[in-house]
């Protein structure tokens, strides 16, 4: 399986920078070496969803097993019960569910169709997500979380978004862009509280939303070659 097949070259300067960031946090900041390979698989994953492959998912395995370890470390409680009880199990739904749903069209790049989201459905969203928040930040304060206003906006939307990604629809990434603003922030403030080293989870949020905002061109630019493919 060649991965790196049809990638742009902003794809390859993209990935190249943030994993030579990385490597040298690694070294010379001392960083942990479970937060290098969280950061480097993760960005592997963000990327290839991009370009909808299908082959994040696999990255994305490893990814969400170590951040969610990384994530209880610090307290983060909500991060970590994110990825460890929602992402991990959801890497393998996803597999099954674009593997059913790819593209005819190889020659447009992608695997899988995209969908894009109603008015109505765009209502329904944002009102779900502002109650699920208030919530899940009175349950993260009685479990003594840190900085839960914060996590709990995080995870509340990365579930919705992560639900609109399985579904293939391309305003998933006007969603994660909010989720990597609110995880730069919440690492920021976590790691200069805790004086903790894992900075590589910084600059992998910063890729991320680096990744979110050309993901959302990409995908907009799949959906409307497939239409006009089907006209």
């Amino acid at each position: 399986m060649n991965i790196f097949k049809d990638w742009t070259i902003f794809e390859k300067i993209w990935l190249s920078v943030f994993t030579l960031v990385n490597v040298y946090l690694f070294f010379a900041w001392g960083d942990s070496l479970l937060g290098f390979i969280s950061s480097i698989t993760g960005m592997l994953c963000v990327v290839l969803v991009a370009k909808g492959k299908i082959s994040n998912y696999y990255f994305g395995i490893i990814q969400t097993a170590t951040y969610a370890y990384i994530s209880y470390t610090y307290g983060l409680y909500g991060e970590s019960m994110l990825n460890g009880l929602f992402y991990l199990p959801i890497q393998f739904i996803g597999i099954y569910l674009w593997n059913k749903n790819k593209t005819e069209a190889s020659t447009i790049g992608e695997d899988v169709a995209v969908k894009r989201l109603s008015r109505q459905g765009w209502v329904i969203l944002i009102i779900m997500s502002i109650v699920a928040s208030a919530v899940y930040a009175y349950f993260l304060n009685l479990i003594g979380g840190q900085q839960v206003r914060l996590d709990s906006v995080a995870v509340v939307l990365s579930i919705v978004a992560q639900v609109l990604m399985l579904k293939r629809f391309a305003e998933q990434w006007v969603l994660w862009i909010v989720v990597n603003i609110l995880s730069i922030s919440l690492w920021l403030i976590t790691l200069l509280k805790t004086g903790g080293n894992d900075w590589s989870m910084l600059v992998m949020w910063s890729a991320f939303l680096v990744n979110s905002v050309y993901g959302y061109i990409n995908w907009i630019k799949m959906s409307n070659k497939q239409r006009g493919a089907a006209r």
